[in-house]
């Protein structure tokens, strides 16, 4: 039994001054396995005087200063991978395969914000007659929001861009990830960094949330997590006029062309489908089928998920591990029922648990053909392991129902002639387009279109969307 009654501030570990304490469930065995105090509004304000304060002399640091400190929160994220999996794993069911990737992607993250920082050009030329320069200078205290479905790698990815930039940060992980933010905040303590540059408070988005997203002193939001939310936090920072980057909701689409080895691409299309247990916004729960392909492509989808392994997640032959919490089993019920009464044909998986697991919130692998992008299982992000399989009569016709979507964060293209798949990715409505793939670059710009978000992560543009530009003119 762990307990988490502590807030990262200024530089110490100090009593979170919040009154909610929660339990914390392994949602493979629904037994307690933690409890934490949640923060409030007080331990946020704490926070950001803190982060305020260190921003003064943060944000006129040196390129070289940086970098010292990103190399050792890569170096600390590494040392604490073990942790970070294992974090992961019980706290909300993070397939092993998955939580071993977030622990070492958390450390890739500041590596590679490093290397992106020590290249770029902070002042350049700007105007005609080079009387002008632009300087790019750090945008102030920034509140980073992180899910409970990639804590880790959230903060990881968030917190290297602000630090490259020169920001000083407050991080308000969910308040369903108390564990898992606890030990990503010790390894930044092992990081030495200079007090208030960063500063952890984990609780509800009503109180710390608010005030982050609120504070005048803060400058800068980045949020991951729901469109629904998103809304809520970019109105909100319209009164300070904050920035906000979002990266929210996605119900990805991935288009099957006519021409795909489908013993390659079902596979792929498979893993889009399913990853982290289909808890995931780039998940490509739509998959678009030419309708001549459609009994070959659900026969063969059918054999994969009988073989799935659904159980406990820290087995490394478990493909599906548990979902989050009893209200996203639930959820994920609700939305395989409406499936089954708007019409779709039911091919895999179904209501309940599967067979053997009668404790724990695991769900059964499903899948849906004929379904119709009116439905709402074709609309809604369910985060499970729900994939829907939509008949189309062309590419054009794939194009267009891939688009009528008001999400568009991820596609996906399987084919074998790579021309033709660059073709159909440039007239996709979205963010980023993967083909013959499911990994990501993670130097190239990620987030969404339409109601899928704002702004852009990684790399080069993930940095700037910390940094404010200024023009100096001389005469």
């Amino acid at each position: 039994m762990f307990h988490v009654d502590q807030s990262y501030i200024d530089g110490r570990f100090v009593p979170t001054l919040g009154e909610e304490i929660v339990d914390v469930v392994n949602p493979a065995d629904e037994t307690v396995i933690g409890r934490a105090r949640l923060a409030g509004r007080a331990d946020a304000q704490r926070a950001i005087v803190a982060a305020e304060r260190a921003q003064a002399t943060f944000g006129r640091s040196t390129v070289a200063e940086r970098v010292a400190m990103l190399q050792r929160l890569q170096a600390a994220m590494l040392a604490n991978a073990d942790a970070l999996r294992e974090s992961s794993i019980l706290e909300y069911g993070g397939p092993i395969a998955r939580s071993q990737w977030v622990a070492q992607y958390a450390s890739q993250c500041f590596g590679d914000a490093a290397g992106t920082l020590a290249g770029y050009p902070f002042e350049r030329p700007a105007g005609v007659d080079g009387v002008s320069t632009l300087v790019m200078a750090p945008v102030g205290v920034s509140g980073l929001f992180a899910p409970w479905n990639a804590t880790a790698g959230t903060i990881a990815s968030k917190l290297a861009a602000a630090i490259a930039a020169g920001c000083a940060s407050v991080v308000k992980p969910s308040e369903l990830s108390p564990w898992q933010a606890q030990v990503i905040t010790r390894a930044i303590h092992e990081a030495d960094l200079p007090p208030g540059v960063v500063n952890v408070v984990t609780g509800r988005g009503a109180d710390v949330g608010a005030e982050i997203g609120t504070h005048p002193a803060v400058a800068k939001l980045s949020f991951t997590g729901s469109t629904a939310t998103g809304k809520l936090i970019a109105r909100a920072a319209v009164d300070t006029m904050k920035r906000v980057s979002l990266a929210l909701t996605g119900k990805s689409a991935s288009l099957l062309l006519d021409d795909a080895d489908l013993r390659a691409a079902i596979p792929l299309a498979l893993g889009a489908a399913f990853m982290n247990s289909g808890q995931a916004c780039v998940a490509g729960t739509r998959l678009l089928v030419p309708r001549s392909r459609i009994d070959e492509v659900v026969e063969q989808i059918q054999a994969s998920v009988a073989a799935m392994r659904v159980g406990d997640p820290a087995d490394p032959a478990t493909t599906i591990g548990p979902m989050v919490n009893q209200a996203q089993f639930e959820r994920i019920q609700h939305f395989i029922r409406r499936g089954i009464a708007q019409g779709a044909a039911l091919v895999a998986g179904g209501e309940g648990r599967p067979q053997g697991l009668d404790r724990g919130w695991f769900v059964r692998p499903t899948v849906f053909s004929e379904v119709r992008n009116d439905m709402d299982i074709a609309r809604e992000e369910i985060f499970g392991p729900v994939l829907s399989v939509l008949p189309v009569d062309s590419e054009d016709d794939a194009i267009a129902v891939a688009n009528a979507s008001r999400y568009g964060l991820q596609a996906y293209v399987f084919s074998t002639d790579l021309d033709r798949a660059r073709r159909v990715a440039r007239r996709l409505q979205a963010g980023t387009v993967l083909i013959n793939r499911v990994a990501p670059d993670l130097l190239a710009p990620f987030g969404g279109v339409k109601e899928s978000g704002q702004g852009r992560e990684f790399g080069v543009m993930g940095l700037e969307a910390f940094l404010e530009p200024k023009t100096v003119t001389v005469g």
